[in-house]
């Protein structure tokens, strides 16, 4: 059982998609970067994700090449 089974899916307002919009299947390198940044800010602000976070930005730091 996993820590979301207690969501009502119906109740929750997600963000709207533009459908009509075609999307890449991977994320862009700067897509990536900006990502790990925001991870890097989740994992210092410590709280309830930052490990998963810190850990998902060693991954992704990890597969991508470096912004400089």
């Amino acid at each position: 059982m996993d820590d979301y089974a207690h969501l009502d899916l119906d109740e929750i307002d997600f963000a709207p998609v533009e459908y009509d919009e075609e999307r890449l299947p991977l994320l862009t390198l700067g897509e990536a970067h900006m990502l790990l940044r925001v991870l890097q800010m989740v994992a210092a602000e410590g709280g309830p994700v930052a490990a998963e976070a810190d850990g998902l930005s060693k991954e992704i730091a990890a597969r991508i090449p470096s912004a400089d």
